[in-house]
């Protein structure tokens, strides 16, 4: 298949990117460790608040849990126009700032009314990684994309896996609220960082005729970009419709009750640390090959992985599996984000990237609810086959929807 995009050098490209990636993956990886290490003793701190009888902490747990994603998939787009409008390194001394402050305070609520409003806020005020993201893509050079996109994506991912193992081994140790203060603080020196490390150009403002426009107006061939909002949607939703059955279908396979906590969080670590291992080659590969190849291979792989996890016998089997299937995911969204990257212009590409954003947002939020649903009323092997053929279903369209580029694409150039 053709390369994503033929378009020249972008002047959004600065000699500085290396820099700025390195900061951006210290910096996403300090913030996702703050913000995950709270789930191991969140219903705790939860009853702590006042909230009694187990149902209850359970729903104000996910309340609160899922507050800061709804908040988010809110304000992505707005924070990317902002930064395509005033400059992205702003967007992130913004975003690390405001979530020190809102995570210090974490630890000095006494209701959880005052939580779930706290979570709300670091949605609202956050999105470190997701401004990461978009900085990272718009001033790399389009033939290392894939790369340095999969390079902070494995900081991201090893965010979310040291964030629980830290947050389950310090409470013992210095209590659940000093845990938040010291987050807060952690995140204040990546704040520091990002202020003084990152340098962005300053870049021209759009013209006359582009500041009317609005950023989706701006995009001559739209269906890359919905293909990339669908794909990104679909993969959250299908990582996540899968977390909630987790822990009931290890207790179906596991011989020793008393292990399954433990074995249920090997399983979810196993493709976490597929995907670190992966996204770094996987983007590399990308830029050799396309994009987009690796995008339908990655969904093609993980829906033909989903259908043995539906049938294991054995925990070990469904590490093994959901490991192999970490590798094949490592880089989709480094590869997502390249697609949008080589074809949206400069001045609005943190606009389309914040949509992509927001979409994942969303995923991350329906997928558990459908997921459980879904494991509740029908069974859980339901849950991997039908996020299988969801998989499937996505692998296709990409290739329907590249295929009929590359055709029209062709058949321009005959034209000429």
């Amino acid at each position: 298949m053709p390369a994503e995009s033929t378009t020249p050098t972008s002047a959004t490209e600065t000699a500085y990117w290396r820099r700025n990636l390195f900061v951006c993956f210290a910096g996403s990886f300090i913030n996702i460790v703050a913000m995950t290490l709270l789930l191991p003793f969140l219903p705790l701190y939860v009853e702590q608040l006042g909230v009694e009888g187990h149902a209850a902490i359970v729903q104000w747990s996910g309340i609160a849990y899922g507050a800061t994603f709804f908040a988010a998939a809110l304000v992505a787009p707005l924070w990317g126009r902002l930064g395509d409008r005033y400059g992205r390194k702003l967007m992130l001394v913004r975003a690390s700032f405001g979530m020190a402050v809102t995570m210090s305070l974490m630890g000095m609520v006494h209701d959880v009314w005052q939580l779930v409003a706290l979570r709300l806020l670091i949605g609202f005020a956050g999105g470190y990684t997701s401004g990461s993201t978009i900085l990272v893509a718009m001033q790399t050079p389009k033939d290392r994309s894939g790369w340095a996109l999969g390079l902070l994506s494995s900081g991201i991912m090893a965010g979310n896996l040291v964030g629980p193992l830290v947050g389950g081994a310090l409470p013992p140790f210095i209590g659940i609220r000093t845990i938040f203060l010291l987050s807060g603080g952690v995140i204040f020196i990546a704040f520091l960082a990002t202020t003084f490390l990152i340098r962005e150009d300053v870049r021209p403002a759009l013209a006359k005729g582009e500041k009317r426009k609005g950023g989706w107006a701006l995009i001559a061939d739209k269906r890359p970009i919905v293909a990339m909002l669908a794909t990104g949607l679909l993969l959250m939703f299908a990582n996540m419709s899968i977390e909630p059955i987790i822990t009931v279908y290890v207790a179906q396979l596991a011989n020793d009750q008393s292990q399954v906590t433990l074995i249920s969080g090997v399983v979810m670590s196993a493709a976490a640390l597929g995907s670190i291992l992966s996204a770094t080659r996987l983007g590399k590969f990308a830029d050799r090959v396309g994009h987009w190849n690796v995008i339908v291979g990655a969904l093609a792989i993980s829906a033909l992985l989903l259908i043995p996890q539906a049938f294991v016998t054995e925990s070990w089997q469904l590490i093994g599996l959901r490991f192999l299937m970490g590798l094949a995911l490592g880089g989709l969204l480094p590869c997502i984000t390249s697609v949008i990257r080589h074809n949206v212009p400069d001045g609005v590409g943190g606009n389309v990237l914040g949509l992509s954003i927001s979409a994942q947002y969303v995923g991350q939020v329906a997928g558990p609810l459908l997921g459980g649903y879904v494991g509740g009323h029908f069974g859980m092997r339901a849950v991997f086959l039908g996020t299988s053929v969801l998989m499937a279903g996505g692998a296709a369209y990409n290739w329907l929807v590249q295929s009929r580029r590359a055709r029209d694409m062709l058949i321009e150039a005959r034209k000429s």
